[in-house]
């Protein structure tokens, strides 16, 4: 059992944070558009929690698509993942559908990506929602999603940058832009 831990936080000075991570050898990928489609059971909404239900993302990278279930543990992004590769978008779609999901929001993205150590470091530019920078490790189900969280909350902090932690995922924080606009 594999678990994907995350923080995320939006970035203000995007600059710094570029310059930060090049301090520590940390180079971003160049950019790469995902175009991500969120799925929730049916009869869930955005008023309840999501610890404990499972929810479907369909992806497109470069012509290629990915299929992802995430159920959250300790909270919103520490989840429990599997994800695999689909040749066709719109089949998957409807089969999504007819597993009983229903769609939520579309988050269009463009992704760069890193890695120092154990972690991931993604700096996405997520249309509606601003610039946000995402840390994350895959760990074994038997370890704390909170306690990871910690740990890399403390590796932000220490590159010495202006971040704003949210502990919404893009499908909330696109929806909420969305709907205040």
């Amino acid at each position: 059992m594999t678990q994907e831990i995350e923080v995320k936080y939006r970035v203000r000075d995007l600059p710094a944070l570029e310059e930060a991570l090049a301090r520590r050898e940390v180079f971003l990928s160049p950019p790469a558009r995902q175009d991500d489609q969120a799925y929730a059971e049916n009869g869930w909404t955005y008023e309840h929690s999501k610890i404990g239900v499972t929810f479907a993302r369909l992806r497109t990278q470069q012509d290629r698509h990915l299929f992802t279930i995430k159920r959250p543990l300790d909270n919103a992004m520490a989840c429990l993942e599997h994800e695999t590769e689909v040749t066709d978008r719109e089949q998957m779609h409807h089969a999504i559908v007819a597993m009983g999901f229903h769609p939520t929001i579309r988050i269009v993205k463009t992704r760069r990506t890193a890695t120092l150590g154990d972690m991931a470091i993604c700096v996405d530019e997520v249309e509606h929602a601003g610039v946000f920078v995402e840390i994350e490790r895959t760990v074994s189900g038997q370890e704390s999603g909170t306690a990871v969280q910690e740990e890399l909350d403390t590796f932000a902090r220490s590159l010495g940058v202006e971040l704003e932690r949210t502990v919404d995922t893009y499908d909330s924080l696109v929806r909420a832009a969305l709907t205040s606009a």
